[in-house]
């Protein structure tokens, strides 16, 4: 509620805030932003500009206090987020965001005090220092880049995922049980010949689960992959009727399957083991404003 409150402050009203509350808030943080970059196309106009705030930090270490904090806009939207590769992939390849520009805390409350904002030295240090710089920092950037202030950055490139396999996860699990997967239905082998798909759950066992274009076309009572409603035709296990995650005891983070290359749309694909990976600290969300 204190970052709620900040950013209302700051630009005059509250933002609407996501919680990350599960095993694997980095691939939900990845799904949802997609998501809402979407939700501003086919709008018959140009909409309104938003700023979406993504906040993914795990406290690993390997960074002296948290991941920096980087931005990007695509078309007429502003966001800021933890430079999380695994969060910035789906807009990488799905969006065509290429680069973010990396800020640090410091440099850009040293340039902002020395330039528009009024904070003396202990006060950047504190804000500097915070291990919530979620609270003290990313509105005060948010605010800046919507006023076109000249914060300093670095352009950094996002990179491609190594090739090879990659497993298909769980990203997020709905209110009905319904499991959105990380990938386009179109992707994954067999989907365009309505072909069954082996799925693996997370004890190991092997389903046979058929692919289909809606959910009405499913079967009651019966599993199937579809075409879901996020990013950009991303597949989703369903049971018409009752809920996949119950039935096949899946959970966000969980691979079902794995990808193999050039296997795309003429062969089975294979089923997995793999678990989610480490989550991320308690509080992530992701803010739109």
């Amino acid at each position: 509620m204190s970052a709620s409150a900040r950013l209302a402050a700051l630009f005059g009203s509250t933002p609407t805030v996501l919680p990350l509350a599960g095993p694997d808030p980095e691939a939900t943080a990845a799904l949802t932003l997609l998501d809402v970059l979407r939700a501003g196309e086919l709008l018959g106009g140009a909409g309104e500009p938003t700023v979406i705030l993504v906040n993914i930090a795990p406290r690993d270490g390997h960074w002296p206090n948290g991941v920096p904090f980087c931005y990007f806009r695509h078309r007429e939207h502003l966001v800021i987020s933890t430079l999380n590769p695994r969060v910035l992939e789906p807009v990488r390849r799905h969006l065509g965001v290429t680069a973010v520009e990396v800020t640090d805390v410091r440099e850009a409350l040293e340039a902002a005090a020395a330039q528009w904002a009024e904070f003396d030295a202990a006060e950047i240090d504190e804000i500097a220092r915070t291990q919530f710089r979620s609270l003290w920092y990313v509105p005060l950037l948010a605010r800046w880049l919507v006023d076109g202030r000249p914060v300093p950055a670095r352009r950094e490139e996002l990179a491609a995922p190594p090739a090879g396999a990659r497993p298909v996860r769980v990203a997020v699990v709905d209110n009905f049980g319904n499991c959105k997967l990380d990938a386009p239905a179109a992707e994954l082998p067999g989907y365009a010949a309505h072909a069954e798909l082996e799925l693996t759950d997370p004890a190991g066992a092997v389903h046979r689960v058929r692919c289909y274009d809606r959910l009405p076309d499913v079967p009651r009572g019966e599993p199937g992959v579809i075409t879901g409603s996020s990013g950009v035709g991303f597949a989703e296990l369903v049971v018409r009727g009752g809920s996949a995650a119950a039935r096949f005891g899946l959970r966000e983070g969980d691979a079902v399957c794995t990808l193999e290359p050039g296997a795309v749309g003429d062969t089975t694909a294979h089923g997995t083991t793999d678990t989610a990976p480490s989550g991320a600290e308690a509080g992530d969300r992701v803010l739109v404003g």
